[in-house]
């Protein structure tokens, strides 16, 4: 980890107003609020650290909602990466560069070719949990993911976390001025989105035709956009690999996980929590792992989230998304079996409290049946609540309203012992990074890579990620259904075979003792 923060703190530099004019007018973007120089890596043109809103998010405009940018006729640097949100640096690399409040801005690239007309728009989203990450992670560097597919426009955006960006105040005896502060790191995202809308063109980017992406709390976000208000002006398809509306909170939720900070803190007031150290805040975050995210208001975002996707609120959107085959098993690895073991106890105790007798019999028997090592039971059931049954209720739903899904299955296993196929072990390979598979212990195949980025991109293009032969990195054609509720089929991503299957042969979720969860929401 250390080396890790070395060298991701080596690349920290800080964008400065260009006052005598000598820059290179080729590399310059002419935007709303400033002309923005980048530089050049091989043909890719890189744009880093270009802010998305008016004022920073500081001082008085902690915890309130983002300020809409203004217009500026500077000329700035776009060399570096600006600072991540203020997060926990144990989840996420991103989170090892340097943190700030200052810290909501975006990054583009771009390929430097000749093509004169609009290309469509991928806009990543980080994951971390809603607590960690940020845009200055080497994974979330696209010049070898554009160096392949340069018919794209990539954006990675930031926006606040944990108790920065979902913190709930608006009970606390001064918070009626924070109504937003549960929200705030959708609402950043959605500025961010306006922002590419209005200037995205200036970069060469086609402004309708942009696809929100990401992975983890990524994931979960882009699922959760297309159900705010005014959201699909910004885009028309959604990308969500291991995410979904499912861990988000209700108020009641956000009511009490507040309430346990202010409590750790000896804090009354939002004026307390002002002369609190940074510092504090994180150790309490950290102290409420993976509780803090998106709130469930019946204001800014619905109540139901998946029974708003079944009335058809997201009908005109397009998705691709998927979970893979073992995906909690990357958390046993991270905390260790037993710290897994004691943290899922106190996770089931909480969660499983107020279900009914039969409910938590079905969940017993579950847990019974599973063999294996002794974290088994707990991770394939966390697998199941957190991602296969949130999934496929998720293909479901939008089936229903009358959208369309394309579903998968990722099944491709790491090298590291008990990893299997974790959270996360497909980004190197999304990314075309394989210098950074060690997460995965090693590099997938190729071809198969190849073709996963291909499927991805064409996604983003088309709107269907099938691939024809002569767009195939094997030259074979792959034919991806869409999700229905006769046939349920997904795309299996196997290393030796990305092929369709029904979603009952592959027995992704087990739906007589865990889809029954997906009618409650779990944190």
């Amino acid at each position: 980890m250390n080396d890790m923060k070395e060298k991701l703190r080596a690349r920290y530099g800080e964008n400065k107003r260009i006052t005598d004019g000598n820059y290179d007018k080729s590399l310059a973007v002419k935007c709303l609020n400033g002309t923005f120089v980048g530089k050049r890596r091989e043909n890719i043109l890189v744009y880093k650290g270009i802010p998305f809103v008016g004022k920073q998010p500081v001082g008085d405009l902690r915890w309130k909602a983002p300020v809409d940018c203004v217009a500026d006729g500077g000329v700035y640097e776009a060399y570096y990466n600006a600072k991540s949100a203020y997060g926990n640096e144990d989840l996420e690399d991103g989170s090892l560069y340097y943190q700030g409040e200052d810290c909501l801005y975006l990054n583009v690239w771009k390929v430097d070719d000749e093509f004169t007309g609009k290309k469509p728009v991928m806009v990543w989203v980080h994951g971390g949990a809603y607590e960690a990450g940020g845009t200055a992670d080497l994974m979330f560097d696209f010049v070898n993911f554009l160096k392949e597919n340069p018919d794209v426009i990539v954006v990675s955006i930031a926006y606040r976390l944990g108790i920065f960006g979902f913190f709930h105040l608006s009970h606390l005896p001064d918070g009626k001025d924070y109504p937003d502060a549960q929200n705030l790191g959708l609402m950043d995202q959605m500025m961010a989105l306006k922002w590419i809308h209005e200037n995205i063109a200036g970069f060469g980017g086609d402004p309708d035709n942009v696809t929100i992406w990401g992975e983890s709390a990524g994931a979960g976000s882009v699922t959760l956009l297309p159900l705010i208000e005014g959201s699909h002006t910004y885009f028309k398809r959604v990308i969500a690999q291991s995410g979904s509306p499912t861990l988000t909170r209700s108020v009641e939720e956000s009511i009490g996980c507040t309430n346990e900070v202010m409590d750790m803190l000896g804090c009354k007031t939002v004026a307390d929590l002002m002369k609190v150290d940074v510092e504090k805040f994180i150790e309490a975050s950290a102290l409420i792992l993976l509780r803090m995210g998106p709130e469930r208001d019946g204001n800014y975002l619905p109540l139901n989230p998946y029974g708003d996707y079944a009335k058809g609120a997201a009908k005109d959107i397009e998705f691709l998304h998927g979970c893979n085959k073992d995906e909690v098993n990357y958390f046993v690895h991270g905390f260790g079996e037993d710290n897994f073991k004691i943290w899922c106890g106190e996770r089931k105790k909480r969660g499983l409290a107020h279900l009914p007798d039969e409910e938590k019999e079905l969940i017993k028997n579950f847990c019974r049946d599973v063999k294996g090592e002794k974290y088994e039971c707990d991770s394939q059931l966390f697998s199941q609540i957190w991602f296969n049954a949130p999934l496929i209720r998720l293909s479901e739903n939008q089936t229903m309203g009358g959208g369309k899904s394309y579903t998968y299955f990722f099944t491709v296993e790491s090298s590291v012992p008990g990893l299997g196929s974790g959270h996360a072990v497909e980004l190197s390979a999304v990314f075309n990074h394989p210098e950074l598979a060690e997460g995965g212990g090693r590099a997938f195949d190729e071809t198969f890579s190849k073709t996963m980025r291909k499927m991805w991109v064409q996604f983003a293009k088309t709107g269907n990620p099938s691939l024809s032969s002569e767009i195939s990195p094997d030259g074979k054609a792959k034919f991806w259904p869409l999700y229905d509720l006769e046939n349920r089929k997904v795309m299996v991503f196997d290393e030796l075979d990305i092929h369709p299957e029904k979603e009952s042969e592959r027995k992704i979720v087990d739906w007589d003792r865990t889809y029954f969860l997906t009618k409650y929401y779990w944190l």
